[in-house]
């Protein structure tokens, strides 16, 4: 099985990741208040999805995430979508972001975790009441769509508990397609632990040594929680042998709560000082979630310049 990121590492001291896609869309004007959320873009303005997306690839990204973070199956159907059309538009999520793509820029295809469809705010607590059936059932058929598309990735975000972790792993030993990340939610304040209270090092547990799981890290997070998640992500994979990338791609500082982000942004100088710890620490790869833009992609992409000596 080829390992894109692998590839890209061979190349480059460590991997950008591109930024808020949500941001973005509503710094240009967008209304994404709706269970879609940004996935609404892609049936109301694509042409504005993959502007964002180019942008992101303008500020130096290597590797963009497609709109289909909240594009679920049953979401689309519920929008009004007969199934061809919701499996069409997962599709176009794909090419969307290939066609904003450079040459040499990944696309990873965005799962969001169960909590993401139900746009509560679950993925940031793992509360759903679902068992790991119910888990692998639900995340089948839009894993399965995506990965017809041909993304270099598969990335499934912000999951908040390792019920969910163990159902990716259920899932991925049972199907195809290609290389994957899990990125983990954090409970803030916590000795490492997911969203749902887990030990980040039990959460993982399933994932180290997958031979489809290329990378695990943290995502959605204060950028100030991040140094000790990577610790314990290098510790994990040091002492497994695995070899998966670690990686963080935290949220500006501020904190989603009943539907509103309240608190101070991390400022952007601050940003990448701190991405200067993680590096040192371990992590391989780098970029933004909400809040965040194409001015931390190409701080990023300055500290990578400076790292390299000037040579990227």
């Amino acid at each position: 099985m080829i390992n894109r990121l692998r590839e890209l590492l061979e190349r480059a001291p460590f991997v950008i990741l591109d930024g808020g896609l949500a941001t973005e869309l509503e710094r240009d004007g967008a209304t994404l208040d709706d269970p879609l959320w940004s996935a609404k873009m892609l049936i109301e303005q694509p042409a504005r999805v993959r502007a964002v997306h180019r942008r992101y690839v303008e500020a130096g990204a290597d590797l963009i995430t497609t709109a289909s973070y909240q594009a679920t199956i049953p979401g689309l159907l519920a929008r009004g979508l007969d199934e061809d059309s919701a499996h069409a538009l997962l599709r176009d999520s794909v090419v969307i972001a290939r066609a904003a793509a450079s040459p040499s820029t990944l696309v990873a295809a965005s799962i969001g975790s169960f909590g993401a469809f139900l746009a509560d705010g679950s993925e940031y607590r793992g509360d759903y009441g679902l068992d790991r059936a119910a888990l692998v059932a639900f995340h089948s058929p839009r894993v399965a769509v995506l990965s017809a598309a041909g993304p270099d990735l598969l990335a499934f975000e912000t999951i908040p508990s390792a019920l969910e972790a163990a159902a990716i792993a259920e899932l991925l030993n049972a199907s195809s397609g290609p290389c994957a990340w899990v990125s983990f939610s954090l409970r803030p304040g916590s000795d490492v632990a997911v969203s749902d209270g887990t030990p980040l090092r039990e959460a993982v547990a399933p994932l180290l040594g997958h031979p489809r799981i290329a990378a695990i890290g943290v995502n959605c997070v204060d950028p100030r929680e991040v140094l000790p998640a990577i610790d314990a992500l290098v510790t994990l994979e040091a002492s497994a042998g695995s070899g998966e990338v670690i990686f963080a791609y935290p949220n500006s500082g501020e904190r989603w709560v009943e539907h509103a982000w309240t608190g101070p942004q991390t400022e952007l100088e601050q940003f990448t000082e701190l991405a200067g710890r993680w590096l040192d620490a371990g992590a391989r790869m780098i970029g933004g979630c909400c809040r965040t833009g194409p001015g931390h992609v190409r701080a990023l992409a300055q500290l990578r310049r400076a790292r390299a000596g000037g040579i990227i």
